[in-house]
């Protein structure tokens, strides 16, 4: 008689999906788990025609200990394992007249982006990037370098409060947020040490909906931020309850390099070939003229 194992497709958490369908039972996830995160989390459950590989235990993701590192997508040779794809949702909002999408991505996507369209290792290709933002339909650039700038500020403020009146020593950065998981879930005795800051994606988000949209004149419950960033913890970081502020999220979607090149080839761009150019749109203009006390409220 012919055996067809059944599909089990896990996709209880924000940031990852695995589907028994494509894998091969091969363990590199369960290696990648163990030995470069340390964690463990990933295992083979069942035994026989009914082996498959998820959380340990028999548990969901979001419940497994998972901070999102990605060392098992890393690691997968069939894409068994992958990032929850954002991509027909930020079709759908770029096709909305009604919404004023913006786009932000995080600095190191100006250097892996190419590489999926065969660039050299490392090439530079921001010009083009801006460029194909633009093709697709982005009304706003918001650029994560200015809002890592304003979460150094942030935590230097904090450090020196910390300093001059007694409080919790050493101080750690928020930035991660797999950094954020793995503190909260295996050593939460250092939460007092972590910064109340939010990380640039998330700073990027709220500043942009609700300090800049009133200067600019946007409605903040129209405006869409989409971020392309390297870590899938940032998908899991966007959707955490506390990101929010009156009720609107700092982060509407989060795109990994991987899937904002495949956006890029479902829309048929010749990214290599596209012309360099420059961040456009009145946030480009408007984040020079940043007070910090204004959006103080809004940081952290």
């Amino acid at each position: 008689n012919f055996y067809k194992k059944p599909r089990l497709i896990n996709d209880s958490s924000h940031s990852i999906v695995l589907d028994s369908g494509k894998c091969i039972l091969c363990g590199r996830c369960v290696t990648a788990c163990e030995k470069q995160a340390g964690l463990s989390i990933l295992d083979f459950n069942e035994r026989g025609n009914e082996t498959y590989v998820g959380p340990a235990l028999f548990h969901n993701m979001e419940d497994s200990g998972c901070i999102y590192c990605g060392k098992c997508i890393q690691a997968c040779p069939v894409a068994a394992i992958k990032e929850k794809s954002d991509i027909d949702n930020v079709i759908d909002v770029l096709r909305d007249p009604s919404k004023r999408v913006i786009v932000s991505a995080a600095p190191s996507v100006r250097v892996s982006l190419g590489e999926e369209f065969g660039s050299r290792i490392g090439e530079n290709v921001e010009g083009k990037m801006y460029t194909s933002f633009k093709k697709l339909g982005f009304d706003e650039i918001m650029d994560t370098n200015f809002t890592a700038d304003l979460t150094i500020l942030e935590e230097g403020t904090e450090f020196i409060n910390r300093v001059k009146n007694g409080g919790k020593l050493p101080l750690f950065t928020s930035c991660s947020p797999g950094w954020v998981n793995y503190i909260e879930q295996y050593e939460p005795e250092f939460l007092d040490n972590l910064s109340t800051a939010k990380s640039p994606q998330q700073m990027a988000g709220a500043v942009s909906k609700h300090y800049y949209a009133e200067k600019l004149g946007y409605k903040k419950e129209e405006t869409v931020f989409v971020s392309i960033m390297p870590c899938i913890a940032k998908k899991h970081e966007a959707r955490r309850p506390e990101m929010e502020f009156d009720g609107v999220r700092d982060v509407d979607y989060v795109l990994t390099t991987r899937e904002y090149a495949r956006l890029l080839k479902r829309k048929g761009v010749d990214f290599m070939n596209l012309e360099d150019s420059v961040p456009f749109g009145d946030l480009a203009k408007y984040c020079l003229l940043y007070t910090s006390d204004a959006a103080d409220d809004l940081l952290c």
